[in-house]
């Protein structure tokens, strides 16, 4: 375990990284460029996102002439160009539960499997770290494009290394979906994906010996 890496990627990232985002409560479709619809979600700056594409949990399914469709959480919505945004209300419905309980390793470390974008990742939750950090071969096992995203400088065991940047559209842990989480890709081999506090911010921790339960905050 890289343990250098994520102190000097932590000490860097808690000073300069952005506060983390809240849960998308409104879509709207702000124009349409061919088959890209622009997308914003919960007041953000309009998406380009092509049908089979994700933002921030929304998916477009099909753009017409004048409206999308896109799939929240396995419900589809119609947007029309011009009409106001659509309430995605609150995302306690995407998942059967609001809790995760993990249990402890040999080691005392909380490790498990989950999903990133659909893909299924093993997990160690760090609560040192201030986002999720995943190496750049399991970013690339998963199919996440990260090459073209910003990169940032980071400290790591072996010295100063380039990172990239990237919102991941969802993770899924135990029966909770997170979405629009930020993460960094790091170049060092890592065995596990760190779940930082990008991820574990959303929810309220309690540990009890050799348990942990993550709730849900709404």
């Amino acid at each position: 375990m890289s343990k250098g890496w994520i102190i000097g990627c932590c000490a860097w990232l808690c000073g300069c990284w952005l506060a983390t985002p809240s849960l998308a409560q409104t879509v709207a479709l702000s124009g349409l460029m061919g088959q890209r619809a622009l997308l914003v979600v919960d007041g953000t700056s309009p998406k380009g996102v092509a049908p089979g594409e994700s933002h921030l949990g929304v998916k477009l399914v099909s753009v017409g002439e004048g409206h999308a469709v896109v799939d929240i959480a396995g419900k589809r919505q119609t947007l029309r160009l011009g009409e106001a945004p659509v309430s995605l209300g609150s995302r306690s419905g995407e998942a059967a539960d609001s809790r995760i309980v993990l249990t402890a390793s040999g080691g005392g470390h909380f490790v498990a499997s989950g999903q990133i974008n659909g893909q299924t990742a093993r997990m160690l939750i760090d609560t040192g770290a201030s986002v999720v950090v995943i190496s750049a071969a399991t970013a690339t096992q998963l199919g996440l494009n990260f090459r073209n995203e910003p990169q940032l400088r980071v400290g790591t065991a072996n010295g100063s290394v380039l990172a990239w940047q990237l919102r991941l559209d969802s993770i899924r842990l135990g029966g909770v979906t997170v979405f629009g989480v930020d993460s960094v890709i790091s170049p060092e081999p890592m065995p596990y994906v760190l779940l930082g506090n990008s991820f574990l911010g959303r929810f309220q921790m309690t540990r009890e010996n050799d348990q942990l339960t993550l709730s849900r905050r709404f």
